[in-house]
């Protein structure tokens, strides 16, 4: 069986860090559903997970920055699960010796994003990026940021413009986060045509419909292998992410619509991610004595009371961990039914710490 990694997930202190167009976004959004980004509440969600990979952020056409100390601090405090790229912005005078500083802090790959830098993919600078990422063996995922910041350079994020890179840097590693939304289908044609390029199926996976649509392109396409688990935390979280994937073939149910088979939902999900990017060396991950996931028959057809069966041993109430205060933390949700994906507590995961 394989670990289960989140290859998308943010952490900052304020939300001025993400640029003050995105701050105002973010804080008109919490009027409605909170949004906690502290290293606590992190913790907790990554209770999911055997690995996680926390994405710093560096614009200077926005004024936002989560430094690359920032980043290997929070590393730092779990280094045997924990993971840490570097936000490095191609445009800075400086990016040269933010890489190099990168590296020494113990970083292990790069975001960037094109839109929210206000940076073609091809660049020069971005150029000699993607250069130096590839020489040093440092993965690079691009991180979208259409949408957060009214500045943001949409065009710059089509996926269609990274065909060059892939080109020109056959093995340098890039991950599309959120699958390229939303020139999705145009991500899946270049994942067919470059080996080395994935997706991560964050923020999609929040929209079962489209989860649907894309898993089943993804398939006919045969490029699943090239999709990651990732859940763009704080905005959403790892088990949410998972419960999603297992409940997808509900919308199939008395019709004849295809299914997405359940081997291809498992491999998404346990996918030896660490290996496929290049990185199995940078983590010591601890012994587990139980798993979360069913690996049997992986190529028997599945029914919906399978399915469903799946789902419930996914959604299983994350037991008390050794955070101090739990009394004061203690999540007051509690699972109702585990089928139903509105029900308090619903979507919750077996602790893999």
């Amino acid at each position: 069986m394989g670990m289960i990694v989140d290859v998308h997930t943010h952490l900052w202190e304020r939300p001025e860090q993400l640029g003050d167009g995105t701050a105002q976004r973010l804080k008109a959004m919490m009027v409605h559903e909170p949004i906690n980004a502290s290293g606590w509440a992190y913790d907790q969600a990554m209770k999911a997970v055997d690995a996680s990979i926390i994405l710093g952020f560096e614009s200077q056409y926005l004024g936002a920055s989560i430094s690359n100390e920032q980043i290997a601090n929070y590393v730092k405090r779990r280094p045997n699960k924990y993971l840490g790229f570097a936000g490095i912005d191609p445009l800075a005078s400086d990016w040269i010796d933010k890489l190099k500083q990168a590296v020494d802090l113990g970083l292990v790959g790069v975001c960037f994003s094109a839109a929210a830098q206000n940076c073609h993919p091809t660049h020069t600078r971005a150029m000699y990026l993607f250069e130096k990422c590839e020489e040093l063996g440092l993965p690079v995922l691009h991180h979208p940021g259409t949408h957060m910041a009214t500045a943001a350079v949409m065009a710059f994020s089509q996926p269609f413009l990274f065909d060059e890179i892939g080109r020109t840097f056959p093995k340098l590693k890039l991950i599309f986060s959120q699958l390229g939304h939303p020139w999705v289908d145009e991500a899946i044609l270049l994942l067919s045509k470059h080996p080395n390029f994935y997706a991560d199926l964050s923020d999609i996976s929040s929209r079962p419909w489209q989860l649907y649509n894309t898993l089943l392109t993804a398939v006919q396409q045969n490029v699943t292998d090239s999709l990651l688990l990732g859940s763009d935390f704080p905005f959403s979280s790892p088990e949410d992410v998972i419960y999603n994937l297992y409940t997808v073939n509900h919308f199939t149910k008395g019709t004849s619509m295809p299914t997405i088979p359940r081997h291809v939902l498992s491999s998404i999900i346990e996918r030896d991610t660490l290996a496929v990017l290049g990185l199995s060396g940078k983590i010591q991950l601890p012994e587990r004595s139980e798993r979360m996931l069913d690996e049997s028959d992986q190529t028997k057809p599945e029914s919906e009371s399978e399915q469903r069966q799946k789902a419930k041993v996914v959604v299983t109430r994350i037991r008390a961990s050794d955070e101090p205060d739990s009394e004061n933390h203690d999540d007051p949700d509690t699972p109702d039914d585990p089928d139903d994906p509105g029900a308090p507590g619903a979507g919750r995961l077996v602790d893999r710490n």
